[in-house]
Order: C-alpha cells, then sequence, then structure tokens
C-alpha cells in the first residue's frame, strides 16, 4: 500500500479562496513534474509560484506548490502541496490532473494512516487528528491537542516501561528454575504492578469525561405542556430553533442542537410535553422523549414556577436525580409558594433572561460529576482506550494474585504479557526487543 502515490482534496468542499491538493508517496515529485511546471530546482519547504496544466499544456490554475521532503513531512513521505483557488470546479480538475499523471485517490484518514505506519505517530496521536477537526468545545479541542502531542501514548509507554522490567525478572526465574522468587524481590514486583493499575485506574477514570468531550452531554429538556421548554431551548441557542406557541403539544418530535456551556459540549434535546397523549402523532412523540430520557447525561426538567406544583413531575431514581436541575420558569411572573421547598431549584425567565447564567453554572457542576472535566486535567481516553487499558488492568491483577499466591511464575509471566500488548494496543505497537534487551542487560544471563 505504502509503495503508491495517492492525492486528495485536503480543504473542505465549496468556494473559498484557497484550495489545497495533497499528494504523497514515493513518486510525488516526479508526478508533480508532469502536472507543474516546475522551477528547475524545487527547494523543499519553500513556495514555489507556478501553474498547473491540463494534457495539452494549457493552464488549468497558477498557485503554490510546496515540497516536503520525506521523512520530515506530515506522512514521512515526499510530500507535494498545491495551493489554489478555492473553487468547487477547478479544486476538482486539478486533482483529476493529479490522478491522470499517475496518483491514486487516497482512501479516507490514508495520510494520517501512512504517518502512524511510518512512525511519525502513534495510534493515539492519529485518533486525535479527528478529535481536534471535530472538537465542539474549548475543553474538547484542549484535549485533542493534549492528545495530538501524545500525552496518552506517553502515559501508555511510561506504563509499559514500569511493567516491562517485572516481565523481565519472571521470565528469569522461569529460566532458572532453581531459584526462588525472594520476598523482598516479590515485594518490589508487586510495588511495580500496584503503580501501574493505579496509573490505569486514573486514566479509565477519564473515559466518561472523554466521551462528554468528543459527542457531548446528552441534555434532555423535559416537562408538561407549556412550560416554556421550547423557549429554553431557544434561550439557550440564542436563536429560534424550536417553534413556541400557547398550543398544547405544539412540540411533537425531539429537537438535538449542539451548544457549548463552560466549554462543555452539550447536545441539547427539546421533547414532547409529557401527557396522556391526545393522538397517534403524539404518542409517539411521547415515547421518543421517555427514550430520551433513558440515554440523558443530564435532564433539565422544567415547571411553571408561577402556578402550583402538579402532579405531572418527572419521577427519577435517586441516582438519577443527581443529574437532574429544575427550572422554575416564568419567573418574571412570581415563584408560586408551593416551589420554595424545593433545593436547589433554579428560578428562570425565558421572556428577560433571568437566571439563565446560574442554569448555565449548575449545568456545568452536575456534569462535573461524570468526570474530571477541570482545565488542568487534560487526558480524556476514548472507548478504545478504555477497553485496553481495562484489559491490562485486569491481566495485572490476576498476575498479582498469582504472585501472592506463589503460583509458577509461567502463569504470572503469561498475564503481564497480556497486560504489556493491550498497553501497545493503546499507542498501536509493542516492542519484544525492549524486552530481551532488559532481561540481557540486567540479569547478565550467559555469563
Amino acid at each position: 500500500m505504502l509503495n503508491d502515490t495517492i492525492a486528495a482534496i485536503s480543504t473542505a468542499l465549496g468556494e473559498a479562496a484557497i484550495s489545497v491538493v495533497r499528494i504523497s508517496g514515493p513518486q510525488a515529485l516526479q508526478i508533480a513534474a508532469r502536472v507543474v511546471r516546475l522551477p528547475v530546482n524545487v527547494t523543499p519547504r519553500q513556495a514555489h509560484l507556478c501553474p498547473i496544466v491540463d494534457e495539452e499544456g494549457g493552464a488549468l490554475d497558477h498557485g503554490l506548490l510546496l515540497y516536503f521532503k520525506g521523512p520530515a513531512s506530515y506522512t514521512g513521505e515526499d510530500v507535494i502541496e498545491f495551493h489554489g483557488h478555492g473553487g468547487v470546479l477547478v479544486t476538482q480538475r486539478v486533482l483529476d490532473r493529479w490522478l491522470a499523471c499517475g496518483a491514486r485517490a487516497a482512501d479516507p484518514g490514508e495520510f494520517t494512516q501512512r504517518a502512524f505506519l511510518n512512525g511519525k505517530m502513534d495510534l493515539t496521536q492519529a485518533e486525535a487528528v479527528m478529535d481536534l477537526i471535530h472538537a465542539q468545545s474549548t475543553l474538547a479541542l484542549r484535549a485533542a491537542n493534549e492528545q495530538l502531542g501524545g500525552a496518552i501514548g506517553r502515559e501508555a509507554a511510561a506504563m509499559q516501561q514500569e511493567i516491562i522490567p517485572v516481565l523481565a525478572h519472571i521470565e528469569a526465574y522461569i529460566d532458572f528454575p532453581e531459584e526462588d522468587i525472594s520476598p523482598e524481590t516479590g515485594a518490589d514486583l508487586l510495588r511495580r504492578i500496584d503503580v501501574v493499575l493505579g496509573r490505569a485506574q486514573k486514566l479509565i477514570a477519564t473515559s466518561e469525561q472523554g466521551r462528554i468531550l468528543r459527542h457531548g452531554a446528552r441534555t434532555v429538556i423535559s416537562g408538561a405542556p407549556n412550560v416554556g421548554k421550547s423557549s429554553l431551548l431557544n434561550v439557550l441557542l440564542g436563536f429560534e430553533r424550536a417553534i413556541v406557541s400557547p398550543t398544547a403539544g405544539t412540540t411533537r418530535d425531539t429537537i438535538e442542537e449542539i451548544i457549548q456551556v463552560h466549554g462543555i459540549p452539550l447536545r441539547l434535546v427539546d421533547t414532547a410535553g409529557l401527557r396522556e397523549a391526545g393522538d397517534d402523532i403524539e404518542r409517539v412523540g411521547i415515547q421518543r422523549t421517555e427514550r430520551e430520557l433513558e440515554r440523558a447525561d443530564l435532564v433539565i426538567e422544567v415547571v411553571d414556577g408561577s402556578r402550583a406544583a402538579s402532579s405531572a413531575r418527572l419521577v427519577l431514581s435517586p441516582e438519577f436525580a443527581r443529574r437532574r436541575i429544575l427550572i422554575l420558569n416564568k419567573s418574571d411572573l412570581g415563584i408560586h409558594a408551593d416551589w420554595r421547598s424545593e433545593d436547589g431549584a433554579i428560578p428562570l425567565s425565558c421572556l428577560t433572561g433571568d437566571g439563565i447564567e446560574p442554569l448555565r453554572d449548575a449545568i456545568r457542576d452536575v456534569i462535573a460529576t461524570a468526570g474530571p472535566l477541570a482545565a488542568d486535567h487534560p487526558i480524556a481516553i476514548n472507548a478504545r482506550h478504555k477497553a485496553a487499558f481495562e484489559r491490562s488492568a485486569g491481566c495485572l491483577l490476576a498476575a498479582r494474585a498469582a504472585l501472592e499466591g506463589n503460583e509458577a511464575p509461567e502463569f504470572i509471566a503469561l498475564e503481564i504479557r497480556e497486560a504489556l500488548q493491550a498497553l501497545g494496543d493503546v499507542i498501536g505497537q509493542v516492542d519484544v526487543e525492549r524486552i530481551l534487551d532488559v532481561i540481557f542487560s540486567t540479569f547478565c544471563i550467559g555469563k
């Protein structure tokens, strides 16, 4: 796969000031010579003004060509970038010209895949490229940049470095069965295992944070009809997204939008009012509301605070109740005495905007209970990382139990190898040679 040269449009489709067509592979410069009127000497990392020519030698576009000689490039291969005019037709024609002269259309993510395969980044950094592109909040952007800088990879590598000597010791005792593991050595091996376990558990605890940062906290706005759910959605969004009407049952389907609150992405879901359905369409809408409530990370329950408390309230489990914020809407009309005993309820007026900032603060505080969303905690693992760290932690726990139980070193080594492999899966590699180096250098086998 790495023997061919790939090409793709690297900027979003549509009209813009400029567009970038990128080519990577061993034939990048040779193909460029057929497509572009190159200067005599193409200096790497220097912009060259030149035209793209068609098969008859006519100019398709004029722009800047940059040459990045491998391995000092994004992919680790020779890379050519042509920065031309950002029209849809002209950009496509330029790409077609590169393809006609020997390049192959790149598959999705293939440039970053080549960067990983060529050792320019580990697997966590490759994943961070898309996290950076899709970041929808400042915290998500910061976490993606930390991951792109190798934060998670460095943690996994450090854990590998900590556990490799443990495996090296166990492998040595396998080779020399007449030697028993001394209590002092066993205690040191357990200490090393515990250190790695602690680091793994700390990272696993960030998985919920990672999910929220990458996909947004699913925040369902719920309540009885005509209490102001759609009005609250519009106020939080800052524009009229949902239809607001005094007619009960106006919202019959869920409406979903993404906003950012204190750097946290929220997937706001406006739902149909909870009541006895008047027709089949409304019944379907209420069923969808119930499904959304089951999936929610946070529920914003809206009531009409100016009226007496009704029985149309959400019934939530004690655990889920901690992820609910009660909004006493229409506070501009006054708060009814029935609501004064509700601890933590937030008076709010969608008409005047009073109470919006306390609501934003409450959202931040409730979501923060899902994980360490503080700005000083840069690492947030994804589901794949979580599975790998959990597998590693499980194997280390099994190895620890086997070590304490004085089981055969072969069983202990098997679990540690599995733990090491799981850590290698996080970053996309595991280096067996490092294990051998530690064995030979530390224990001087064969001396």
